[in-house]
């Protein structure tokens, strides 16, 4: 299976490298490859102070690591944290984050790879984000004797881990210190399989929420403009052009009595015309917006990165696009301002989405027209839509406080300092 596992990581590099004068993402994920153990090496020699290793496999993980590694460096400010990712995404936005001393590209999980990156970073310590597990790197920290953790970790009956021929998978699981899941049915699962080693912290990404909810404002003069006159606004986070048929019908329907705020995930002319498209002569991009006219438009098109967590506190609905794809996008941001949220069908692999559904704070949507009948009970009834706010923001602080007891548990083990 090692031998399987290693055949199929080399063709996958190869694959990438016949897609990647087609295909951007390929070729950055190439490109951040290139001479990287070398640099790696370089980068870190005359630095001999100790380090901390986190891997997020991209910008969903970072965000449920940030909070976690922003604690570890408040409490710890000898220590240098080095950042890895997998995947372009997550690198091309953050390899500038100043809450890490180091931002890498992870080099692909070989033996000598995996050797010579452990060699050039030393970590202290070892953070696995959610997912991601790398044989080669697990078993070399664990030759090594270098505490390692997973955090926010969820795990479903249905992974390779807990089937009859998942050894080698499983004993990637056992090279972890401890593993620190979302909740308590995954705790049971690796029980199951024989990984004991494990306990409920929840998902981290809860205090990064709650801190943004409380944290004084970002000035947003331009959004404050366009929403300064007390109509009610609806968040659209993260929109794919999957969610534009579902969508473009309450647009339409609430032109009149509704602001838009559109914040599509992928900045392209192509998703930003599907937008303009929907009502024509009614959106404005948030570049060419001006503060003394935006107000006239109904639709304000962010045509940039970066705000969204921050837009949600103008909303009074949210719709959460990607669940009409491969996946629902962070609904944590919204909900941490109480918002009443809208999504597609796809959602169940993310334990909050269905909280939140559990809770009538969220509302699954297949069709137009369903999204249209779940929202307009909410926006005709601003006592229910009050009461998803009440129960959501309970949610969302009940849930924080994974960081705090992450970080109690790396002090009871004496990490190195």
């Amino acid at each position: 299976m090692r031998f399987l596992y290693t055949i199929g990581l080399h063709l996958y590099a190869l694959l990438l490298r016949l897609v990647a004068p087609f295909v951007p993402k390929a070729e950055q994920w190439i490109a951040g490859r290139r001479g990287l153990l070398e640099h790696i090496r370089t980068t870190l020699h005359d630095d001999p102070a100790p380090r901390v290793w986190f891997h997020c496999a991209s910008l969903g993980e970072f965000e449920q690591g940030r909070p976690l590694m922003e604690a570890y460096a408040q409490q710890h400010p000898q220590h240098k944290i080095v950042l890895t990712f997998f995947s372009p995404s997550g690198y091309a936005v953050r390899h500038n984050w100043p809450g890490a001393d180091y931002v890498f590209y992870l080099p692909l999980d070989t033996r000598d790879n995996a050797q010579e990156f452990l060699d050039a970073v030393q970590p202290q310590l070892a953070v696995f984000v959610k997912y991601e597990f790398w044989y080669y790197l697990l078993d070399g920290l664990r030759r090594r004797r270098v505490p390692t953790i997973c955090v926010s970790a969820i795990f479903r009956p249905g992974q390779v881990f807990f089937q009859p021929w998942g050894g080698f998978y499983r004993r990637m699981l056992q090279c972890f210190t401890h593993i620190f899941t979302q909740n308590e049915a995954s705790v049971q699962l690796l029980r199951q399989a024989g990984i004991g080693q494990a306990s409920v912290a929840g998902d981290t990404r809860f205090d990064t929420v709650v801190r943004t909810a409380s944290a004084p404002p970002r000035e947003l003069p331009l959004v404050d403009a366009f929403t300064d006159d007390w109509v009610p606004v609806c968040i659209v986070g993260s929109s794919w052009p999957e969610d534009m048929p579902v969508l473009t019908p309450l647009l339409q329907q609430y032109q009149q009595e509704l602001r838009f705020i559109v914040a599509p995930h992928e900045i392209s002319e192509t998703n930003l015309r599907l937008v303009e498209e929907a009502l024509p002569g009614q959106v404005v991009r948030y570049s060419q917006a001006q503060a003394a006219t935006v107000s006239q438009a109904r639709v304000l098109l962010m045509d940039n990165v970066g705000l969204l967590s921050q837009l949600y506190r103008f909303g009074h609905f949210a719709y959460i696009g990607g669940a009409f794809g491969k996946g629902l996008h962070n609904t944590l941001e919204a909900a941490a301002f109480g918002l009443p949220l809208f999504f597609g069908p796809t959602y169940g692999k993310f334990q909050e989405a269905l909280d939140l559904v559990e809770m009538r704070c969220a509302f699954p949507v297949r069709t137009a027209q369903e999204l249209k009948d779940a929202f307009a009970p909410l926006f005709r009834n601003e006592a229910a839509r009050l009461v998803v706010q009440d129960l959501s923001l309970e949610y969302v602080h009940q849930k924080a406080g994974a960081t705090a007891l992450i970080m109690r548990w790396l002090e009871g083990q004496g990490v190195k300092r």
